[in-house]
C-alpha cells in the first residue's frame, strides 16, 4: 500500500508510457480477444450441458463439435464461393 502511495505521491506515473490504442479495451483486437473468450466459454458450457445434462460421453461431445466445426467450415467455404462467384473472383 505505501509502494502505491509513493508512486502516486512522487508522480512517478509520468515517466510510464501510457498503453497504445491498439491494446486498450475498446479496441479491435481486444474486442476480438473478449468474443474470443465468450466463444470459449459457450463451448465449455455446451460440452457441460452434453456431458452432464444428457449424459452424452466425453468422446460423443467432442464428436458433436467437430461435426460442428466441420459444417460450419463446409457452409462458410460455400458462402464464399458463391460470393467469389457473384462478385468476378
Amino acid at each position: 500500500k505505501a509502494a502505491f502511495i509513493n508512486f502516486i505521491s512522487d508522480e512517478e506515473w509520468k515517466s510510464i508510457e501510457p498503453v497504445s490504442s491498439w491494446f486498450g479495451p475498446s479496441s479491435f483486437l481486444m474486442s476480438s480477444m473478449s468474443a474470443l473468450f465468450k466463444l470459449s466459454m459457450w463451448i465449455r458450457h455446451g460440452h457441460g450441458y452434453l456431458t452432464e445434462n444428457l449424459g452424452i460421453p466425453v468422446w460423443g461431445s467432442y464428436a458433436c463439435f467437430g461435426l460442428a466445426t466441420l459444417f460450419l467450415g463446409m457452409v462458410l467455404g460455400l458462402v464464399s464461393e458463391v460470393l467469389g462467384a457473384a462478385c468476378g473472383f
